[in-house]
């Protein structure tokens, strides 16, 4: 396994543990530590994992863009920053695993980006959440962009224009996270949701979430044309065939991955 820096990798069964480890810095994301988080998921993503939780150190989940490093870089730098942590976002939705955000204390910024690129999101009484360049002077333009797909444009709007912190409880009914329970609960409550998120045939789990993602954000007629095409090639997959089987000869389905 490699090693890091900024983050820390375990693995237990088939769980992948990527936790964000600059509580000095309150997880900011600096070029350093999004290079890290990226080769983090690839390296996952290309194993026989089925889960990855993403989590941070310390009192904050992620305070966002490390502005030490925003600051000394000229528009090319801030550009090459940018499009690094945009290639990681865009990895945490295409590997084949279930990917959860453990989420506790402030997730601002493209620390609150990276909540909502997450496949689902479990989330600490304690939690909050916030868009802060709408008060600031660098808007969150990047960080806007996954969270208007979690939440719609008049809450995307309010957290983006306002600045201000919304709560656990509020982001949960907003869409932004899927669960709110006890900081002590935290743990468990992820574990839970990834165990049931994970269940099935793992081949056809991965397929079914990249056309998720593949679908999600076009028109009706192109989100069908897409979907049609996959689901009639993944009904010849094995896992699909052992569980209309099952299904049809009232057994348990044996997975064949």
């Amino acid at each position: 396994m490699a090693e890091y820096q900024h983050i820390l990798v375990e693995r237990t069964d088939r769980v992948v543990r990527i936790t964000m480890n600059r509580p000095t810095r309150r997880n900011s994301l600096s070029g350093d530590h999004l290079a890290e988080l990226l080769t983090a998921f690839r390296a996952a993503g290309e194993s026989d994992a089925t889960g990855i939780v993403l989590a941070g150190a310390g009192p904050v989940f992620s305070s966002g863009h490390d502005f030490a490093d925003v600051a000394a870089r000229d528009l090319a730098g801030v550009r090459e920053l940018l499009e690094l942590c945009t290639d990681l976002m865009r990895t945490i939705q295409s590997v084949p695993q279930v990917v959860i955000a453990r989420v506790h204390g402030l997730a601002t910024a493209a620390g609150c980006q990276l909540v909502a690129s997450c496949d689902l999101a479990v989330a600490a009484e304690s939690a909050g959440f916030a868009l802060p360049g709408g008060k600031g002077g660098w808007f969150c333009h990047t960080p806007a962009v996954p969270v208007a797909r979690s939440i719609g444009r008049k809450r995307l709007l309010e957290l983006a224009l306002t600045g201000d912190i919304i709560d656990a409880q509020t982001a949960e009914s907003w869409g932004l996270v899927n669960y709110v329970v006890p900081d002590a609960d935290l743990d468990k409550a992820v574990d839970d949701l990834l165990s049931r998120a994970t269940r099935g045939s793992d081949a056809s789990r991965a397929v079914g979430k990249q056309t998720i993602y593949a679908q999600l954000d076009r028109p009706e007629a192109d989100a069908y044309a897409i979907a049609l095409e996959v689901m009639a090639a993944a009904s010849q997959l094995a896992g699909a065939k052992e569980g209309m089987a099952a299904f049809l000869e009232k057994r348990s389905p044996v997975w064949p991955d």
